[in-house]
């Protein structure tokens, strides 16, 4: 995910198709028409009949506008704001002339002698100056809806430029441990074995190029499996056997993202904690798939035998790092978890990382 794009940034009308914004819309609509019969009837006599008539009405022009401008939706998304506000006035003000009128009609039609002398004509036959009273209400609680949803985007763009920067930030602070021994790694090869030397140099330069890359957030979970095969192919180079790596990944389509420098840096600690300080080495597993729309990576490394405590407790500032960034991203949806277990007769470090998946299906 890059930042926003220009035309998003504008576009400020959201989806008042979905189950939720129909609901609220209901809601504000009978709210409107609960102050304007109290307006109506002042201090006297609650009048029932003429709140639900004027429910009907206010219901139908609103979820009827509502309907006209989520199908116009997809056409505005490039329009300038003065465009999306002209077009969305000019519906609403269209559906209300239209309900108007079939009201006027109706109530024209119907039959006016059941009513006893002396009652209260209806409001709904008080035809004279009622379309033009009732465009006015509709022009006015029109533009009030769009300002509020104009100020609501202007929020919302402040809320995400404060949330890239904070992204940035944590972003920043991944500093691979490995950079000095990489380079000695680097060092001792040209001569024994240039070309392995040149793939090793690739490899880090791919690693510090998405770690340098301010402008993406979200990469393809293809992309970071490549990243992190990368710094594993390095750190193989470096402890040769001592290293065992165990793989099991689900296949993903390119739309299938995840935050860009997930799963090196928790790879870099089972390495860094689990794998260096051990003489006879260890293994590291990574498991990564997709389920119920959630996408998993599992890691988990063997600990040193004479040290399990503190090397779980050095784990703690990257998978924080990273805590933070899912947090931010996704807030309650996705999550880092880490525990401590015994399995064949060895310790070992597990780190689960959930976030949806958020890929076209």
């Amino acid at each position: 995910m890059s930042l926003p794009d220009k035309d998003a940034d504008n576009f400020f009308l959201p989806n008042i198709c979905s189950p939720r914004a129909v609901f609220l819309l209901v809601v504000i609509a009978e709210l409107f028409v609960l102050v304007l019969v109290l307006a109506w009837t002042g201090a006297g006599t609650f009048d029932w009949n003429r709140l639900a008539l004027t429910s009907l009405f206010v219901q139908w022009i609103v979820l009827v506008s509502a309907a006209v401008i989520c199908s116009l939706r997809p056409l505005l998304y490039r329009a300038n704001p003065a465009v999306i506000t002209g077009t969305c006035l000019s519906v609403c003000l269209a559906v209300t002339s239209l309900f108007t009128l079939i009201s006027i009609w109706i109530m024209g039609s119907l039959s006016l002698s059941t009513l006893s002398p002396g009652a209260p004509v209806s409001f709904w036959q008080e035809q004279d100056g009622q379309l033009l009273r009732n465009n006015i209400i509709a022009l006015i609680m029109g533009t009030m809806v769009l300002r509020y949803f104009f100020l609501q985007k202007e929020v919302l763009r402040q809320q995400q430029a404060e949330l890239n920067s904070r992204i940035q930030s944590l972003h920043s602070r991944i500093q691979p441990h490995f950079l000095f021994n990489s380079m000695n790694t680097i060092a001792s090869l040209i001569t024994s074995r240039p070309q392995i030397a040149e793939q090793v140099v690739e490899d880090l330069a791919d690693l510090f190029r998405a770690s340098l890359d301010k402008a993406t957030i979200l990469i393809s979970v293809k992309e970071e499996i490549a990243l992190a095969r990368q710094y594993l192919n390095i750190e193989s180079l470096r402890f040769g056997e001592r290293l065992n790596t165990v793989w099991k990944t689900d296949e993903f389509s390119p739309d299938a993202v995840i935050p860009k420098l997930c799963l090196q840096p928790i790879l870099e600690n089972a390495v860094y904690h689990g794998i260096q300080p051990d003489p006879q080495g260890g293994e590291v597993h990574i498991n990564i798939c997709s389920e119920k729309q959630i996408i998993t990576l599992t890691v988990r490394n063997t600990l040193p035998q004479q040290d399990v405590d503190n090397s779980s407790h050095g784990n703690k500032m990257a998978l924080n790092n990273i805590t933070d960034r899912l947090q931010a991203l996704y807030g309650d949806e996705a999550g880092l978890q880490t525990r401590i277990y015994q399995s064949d007769n060895r310790s070992w470090f597990e780190t689960t990382l959930n976030c949806p998946d958020r890929s076209k299906s």
